[in-house]
């Protein structure tokens, strides 16, 4: 088995997850000495524990190890997995187009060396100027690359076997119009571009490989430039510096914020001021810097995709949805140096000049390995975050934070209606984070007015066992505000710390902790 179909494996293996329970009776693990002990632990689902038990173990470079490792083993007794397909209809509608063009016919060499950017460029061009549009095909072989841009009529397949592999040259990624950590400015651009296009698909069974670990050995210590007081949000990250102007009613971005920052890393893929778009089932292989990047878009469909990075990649994120609406990522399985998924709007007072939201997304049925973050609001809050659901999930792997809300004074917005269900977690450093002066580094900006807003959470049937409870850290200016638990069972070596938060409704939460008091509260009414 290759380690795309291992990590497809993986992903199967929540694929369908439509409600996750603790196997102990009325799905409450009974506590002893600070241990889960679960009745009936061994009667998983129809087919749940044995598809736990038959899964692989994934290392950083994506490849198969020897067997289920031990977490995953322990995961099967604790949880049962009730497999079932939720079959929620695509969000993106998209045109069929069956003419071919395949980019062997086009000069391109899959030798892994050879560097074929004007082939699949023309081969893209072609493509779209023909009436009715058609496929760009990628064949079996390795296809080195710098930046290509997608057009209008034009889908792009990347067939068993074959591998779009991004080169190391920064010349290769020409600087444009983008969005980087939250400011519009000019930024490196994406692997594969796709900027205002509608009905647009990415697909197949092969590879898009952005060569992160070269880039990683070729200058380990290339940063983003600092974008004034307090630095670039990514510090420790190169960045790329590529995203679209806004479209709509958002102003033109002021001319210090379009300076060039110099060539950075580039994003694996970037989607701008698009609508209708399918990306699915391909592997997305170690990004240099965010994998999977929409902004401005609408109607976004992400399923079947595997992302695999290797855990020294900084800002290495898996999935970064900016400023878009109704975006639907199904069947994922992503492991990365950052968070799996970060849901964005914006930062600062450029994001409050552009100030639009993310809003309407649903996350399901996928797995989070390892990565600093699960699925993220923020911290790039400013345009507000909204409407946003995460159902049927797996966190394991040591994921640093599989519920996590990060924002900072200076960013405004506010960030509402945030659901979490039916979620396992196992192994995880928290289970809740939740934290409105995140990464408070270098010289503060002065606060937003208002200040960001963060309220209606709800969580709702997350059960596992964690490193520590976590926190939930507002602002004694702008409180965190109705977070409500129900059927949520957590056991953990620390407990939970509360600290500026108001209506935080914890009946429907039991903590088992070996060390200290399982909540601790600051000015929480």
């Amino acid at each position: 088995m290759n380690s795309k179909a291992t990590l497809m494996a993986a992903c199967a293996l929540v694929a369908g997850f439509v409600s996750m329970q603790a196997a102990a009776p009325s799905g409450q693990a009974a506590v002893v000495n600070g241990q889960a002990a679960v009745a009936n632990g061994q009667a998983a689902a129809p087919g749940g524990q044995a598809a736990m038990a038959n899964m692989q173990t994934v290392g950083p470079n994506g490849q198969r190890g020897p067997g289920p490792s031990p977490a995953i083993a322990d995961a099967s007794t604790r949880f049962v997995a009730q497999m079932a397909v939720k079959g929620s209809p695509s969000y993106a509608t998209l045109p069929k187009r069956t003419r071919r063009y395949v980019i062997t016919e086009f000069g391109a060499v899959g030798d892994g060396t050879t560097v074929n950017t004007k082939a699949i460029q023309a081969a893209i061009d072609k493509c779209s100027a023909a009436k009715g549009g058609g496929t760009v095909v990628v064949p079996k072989g390795t296809f080195r690359t710098g930046s290509i841009f997608l057009k209008q009529g034009v889908n792009l397949l990347v067939e068993k076997d074959g591998v779009l592999k991004g080169t190391t040259n920064p010349d290769d990624y020409p600087q444009i119009k983008s969005r980087w950590e939250g400011t519009e400015e000019m930024y490196t651009a994406s692997l594969v571009n796709a900027e205002g296009v509608t009905g647009l698909e990415i697909s197949g069974e092969g590879t898009i490989d952005g060569a992160g670990d070269e880039w990683m050995a070729k200058n380990p210590f290339r940063r983003a430039v600092p974008q004034g007081p307090g630095g670039a949000e990514g510090a420790g990250a190169g960045g790329p510096t590529g995203a679209a102007a806004p479209a709509g009613g958002a102003s033109a971005a002021p001319a210090a914020a379009m300076r060039p920052r110099g060539p950075g890393r580039p994003r694996l893929i970037g989607i701008q001021n698009s609508k209708d778009v399918r990306v699915a089932g391909l592997f997305l292989h170690n990004q240099a810097i965010w994998c999977l990047f929409v902004l401005y878009s609408e109607n976004v469909e992400i399923d079947g995709v595997t992302i695999a990075a290797e855990h020294n990649i900084p800002s290495s994120d898996g999935i970064d949805i900016d400023s878009s609406k109704h975006v639907h990522i199904n069947h994922t399985y992503i492991e990365d140096g950052d968070d799996c998924i970060s849901i964005k709007s914006g930062k600062d007072a450029d994001g409050l000049r552009v100030n639009r939201p993310a809003e309407d997304i649903l996350i399901e049925n996928s797995h989070f390995a390892y990565g600093q973050g699960g699925v993220a609001m923020g911290s790039e809050t400013s345009g507000g975050i909204r409407n946003v659901t995460t159902l049927n999930c797996l966190f394991d792997a040591g994921n640093w934070a599989p519920i996590r809300f990060k924002t900072q004074p200076s960013r405004g917005g506010v960030v509402e209606n945030i659901t979490y269900k039916d979620i396992v977690l196992h192994g995880t450093r928290q289970a809740f984070e939740m934290n409105m002066e995140w990464r408070m580094v270098g010289p503060r900006l002065p606060d937003s007015n208002p200040l960001p807003v963060v309220r209606n959470v709800r969580i709702i049937n997350v059960k596992g066992d964690v490193l520590s409870v976590g926190a939930i850290h507002g602002l004694a200016g702008s409180p965190i505000q109705g977070v409500t638990f129900v059927d949520c069972n957590i056991t953990a070596e620390r407990g939970f710390r509360l600290d500026h938060a108001r209506s935080v409704d914890l009946k429907g939460l039991t903590i088992a902790v070996k060390q200290g008091e399982p909540v601790t509260t600051t000015d929480v009414e």
